[in-house]
């Protein structure tokens, strides 16, 4: 079973309504639900030997949806905070950005650029240890449109639940309030 992890200590945050957040937790929260309901009856369908159903594999297809829709924002909340430090520029994520993209300024203009894309979706760093490269990904669902064997580094939720409350269709303001809150320690952590 899987529990919803508290993320209250983000409310107050800059830039995220309170009513933004709550809003956004109970998301997240139906995913975390969702995943443990989903398991529990596909385990039902094996043990009633009825994994040759269509409902089986229609159920099956669907925790990609939920699992991802769980992890994504988790990442997601755990990659933000109230006092923001700055990217270490002597730390092994800045490195990589300024080898591969110049500098961290070009980076941020392709993160950003990913973020704005039309659609609802995710804009993540994702980090490849195979070739040692980092990639700005747009995800265009929960699953689908991941790097296969991407660690996800930075997560950005850009469906319309993330900032249309505060925001309405002011997706770039929303990015700026979420530029401000990224917790860049927990991010190159993850590298």
């Amino acid at each position: 079973m899987y529990t919803a992890q508290n993320f209250d200590h983000l409310l107050g945050l800059s830039g995220f309504s309170e009513r933004l957040l709550k809003n956004h937790f109970t998301l997240y929260q139906g995913y975390v639900a969702n995943v443990n309901k989903l398991s529990d009856k596909l385990s039902s369908f094996v043990a009633d030997d009825k994994t040759d159903t269509p409902c089986f594999a229609e159920l099956t297809r669907r925790l990609g949806w939920e699992f991802n829709g769980m992890r994504l924002h988790e990442y997601y909340f755990d990659n933000l905070v109230k006092d923001r430090a700055p990217l270490d520029p002597g730390s092994s994520l800045a490195e990589k950005i300024n080898d591969q993209f110049g500098s961290l300024a070009n980076w941020e203009k392709e993160f950003r650029a990913a973020g704005v894309i039309r659609g609802i979706g995710w804009a993540i760093l994702y980090y490849d240890a195979m070739a040692d490269k980092l990639f700005n990904v747009w995800v265009n669902e929960h699953d689908s449109g991941h790097l296969a064997g991407g660690k996800p580094l930075l997560v950005m939720d850009v469906f319309e639940h993330a900032f249309l409350l505060d925001y309405g269709l002011k997706r770039a303001e929303y990015i700026e309030a979420f530029f401000k809150a990224i917790n860049w320690p927990k991010v190159s952590a993850r590298l």
